[in-house]
């Protein structure tokens, strides 16, 4: 009898857990409305050069005390 509870409890958790993966999910974002967001005006940095050299010094600075995770001496000659 014991079996039989825990077996009609169960079995609809089952089934709600294996339908649960057949959901339609649409993508946000259309294949045909990607190319507008690849559009250079979409970026917020304004000059990449001018941020990437910036991250390169902050990645100097951190490098000596750990802070971004990568090894180094922080004297920023690399």
């Amino acid at each position: 009898m014991r079996k039989r509870q825990i077996f009609r409890v169960l079995l609809p958790v089952l089934a709600l857990a294996a339908l649960s993966g057949c959901s339609s999910i649409e993508p946000w974002v259309k294949p045909y409305e990607r190319d507008r967001l690849a559009d250079p005006i979409m970026f917020m940095d304004m000059n990449p050069v001018s941020s990437a050299y910036i991250y390169h010094v902050y990645e100097a600075r951190e490098g000596a005390r750990g802070g971004e995770g990568m090894a180094g001496g922080g004297c920023g000659c690399n």
